[in-house]
């Protein structure tokens, strides 16, 4: 998955997302979280992977709020929660999808 980091900015290059279940927002900028989670989680239900780990960090949790606000909005989620303690804690969120294939 082939992410461009901002149309307005033309130093910025497109960065390679490999599609695994794990997305590190910590690359990117808030603005653009929205359309790079819902696309992640969209490539994501195409190879069947449901369990999705999104990174945000800890920091003051500007982004968590928002990853989870974006998510409490997006149809096809079964359910959010964070992760153990030992794939980041607080600092990223465990997306589980609706398998819709049934």
């Amino acid at each position: 998955m082939l992410i461009a980091m901002s149309e307005d900015d033309p130093f910025d290059e497109p960065i390679q997302i490999p599609i695994d279940g794990v997305l590190d927002l910590h690359a990117f900028r808030p603005l653009d979280v929205k359309e790079l989670l819902l696309a992640y989680l969209d490539e994501c239900r195409a190879v069947g992977i449901l369990e999705v780990r999104v990174i945000h960090g800890k920091g003051v949790g500007e982004i968590r709020r928002s990853v989870h606000n974006i998510l409490a909005k997006t149809d096809g989620i079964e359910r959010i929660a964070d992760a153990a303690p030992s794939h980041g804690g607080w600092g990223a969120t465990m997306v589980y999808l609706r398998d819709e294939s049934c």
